[in-house]
């Protein structure tokens, strides 16, 4: 690759969607705008390869180069500036405030959930050394003036790869799509309005019930969604299919790297499934997600998206390779794999005493029947996100949990408005 992988997600259309993660952190104490802002940039003196703006190289193609102005931080406004633009002295990041509400805005090209997480984890841990005059004992997040860990800005490249055959291959049993509802969510005025729901879950209680039934966390998630989604689907639709984001770095000698570098699982439950008590869904879907994690599942897929970044690189000018990227994008065509939602868990978050000023924690991305999952200390925060709204999904989903005694707190619906990119032409 000529480019850094961060930027090729730059290419992608934002005609509908924006590519760009928000995060809300509701503190237990109103937020002091000033203290955050110097926060945040004291925090930024450690993730320098975040401070980068976006020019176009000498081919056409988008470039990430550094940028020293401050990191901005607003009250939050009525119409979130883009990404990359002036008024967020051109990062690709920025965060905004109201009342206990901390939003952290990035783009989703330099990252997933896990670079953006010890990001902001080390600006919450400044933010309250600052706004309390303590140091909290937080041995699990990285400070401000500590070292980079191995690799974590390395880039990934084709040569780390296994050149094996993968000891499985997914074969969609086409499952359905929610065809309808994106096309209402994408096109229709009248019926598009993105929102989420936050859902608050005891960690103690998942993790008694993935232990009972042999499942994880992850898998919970996804095959609970799946469970919900069989009580309102018409039985014509004959599979349901969750789909899971998986980081292979530690496979390729990258554990610490914070680029948004994913392979996908795929689970299709056949509607028989669902007669299957929950322990055995739990097997099936725990099983099916080891499987597709395999060193050679996970960077065959690796493979055919380099093969697929390399193609950007063929071509001269920033609109030719917009329209290669079109063209040859694995995520939409013929050849695409989609399921009917998805679930994504970036893990458990050690936030040590920061976490006593910290009331819950939520991602936002875009998509419809989408979660996002996070822990932090006693908790696990979900997102449950939908492009249109119409409750039965969320009420199904509350009745299956209801059903396995699993108790939640429900918060919403909240609209899901996220920033775009603004950004440089030829």
């Amino acid at each position: 690759m000529k480019y850094s992988i961060d930027t090729y997600r730059l290419y992608s259309s934002e005609k509908i969607f924006s590519f760009c993660i928000r995060v809300r952190v509701t503190m237990k104490d109103e937020v002091d705008i000033d203290t955050l802002r110097k926060s945040a940039n004291t925090a930024m003196k450690r993730y320098q390869y975040f401070a980068r703006e976006v020019v176009i190289g000498d081919d056409g193609g988008y470039d990430l180069i550094p940028n020293k102005r401050d990191i901005v931080v607003i009250k939050t406004p009525e119409k979130l500036p883009d990404l990359c633009s002036e008024e967020v002295n051109r990062h690709l990041l920025y965060l905004d405030c109201t009342g206990r509400d901390i939003f952290f805005n990035i783009s989703h090209s330099m990252c997933g959930g896990k670079g953006m997480l010890p990001w902001m984890q080390t600006i919450l841990y400044q933010y309250v050394a600052d706004k309390y005059g303590i140091t909290p004992d937080a041995p699990g997040i990285r400070k401000p003036d500590s070292e980079l860990l191995p690799g974590e800005t390395d880039e990934p490249t084709l040569d780390m790869l296994l050149d094996e055959e993968p000891i499985y291959e997914y074969k969609s049993k086409k499952p359905v799509v929610m065809l309808l509802d994106y096309l209402n969510g994408m096109y229709n005025p009248f019926k598009r309005d993105p929102i989420y729901y936050q859902f608050t879950f005891e960690q103690s209680d998942i993790m008694a019930f993935a232990r009972n039934n042999d499942s994880s966390v992850a898998a919970f998630f996804l095959m609970t969604l799946a469970m919900a989604l069989n009580k309102v689907l018409p039985e014509k639709y004959k599979v349901i299919g969750g789909e899971t984001a998986h980081f292979p770095g530690a496979d390729i000698g990258l554990p610490n790297s914070y680029h948004d570098l994913l392979s996908h699982v795929h689970i299709d439950y056949d509607r028989k499934y669902f007669g299957y008590d929950v322990e055995k869904l739990g097997t099936y879907t725990r099983s099916q997600i080891i499987l597709q994690a395999d060193p050679t599942v996970s960077n065959y897929q690796l493979r055919k998206h380099f093969g697929f970044l390399e193609k950007i690189d063929e071509v001269s000018g920033q609109k030719n390779k917009i329209a290669a990227y079109v063209k040859n994008d694995p995520s939409s065509g013929k050849e695409a794999q989609h399921g009917t939602f998805i679930s994504n868990y970036t893990g458990w978050a050690d936030f040590g005493e920061v976490a006593d000023y910290i009331e819950s924690f939520f991602a936002m991305v875009d998509g419809h029947l989408l979660l996002e999952t996070l822990s932090m200390t006693d908790k696990v925060f979900l997102s449950f996100m939908q492009l249109i709204r119409d409750t039965k999904y969320v009420n199904a989903f509350c009745e299956v949990m209801d059903e396995l005694n699993i108790p939640y707190k429900i918060e919403g619906p909240f609209p899901n408005v996220r920033p775009k990119h603004q950004l440089p032409h030829e």
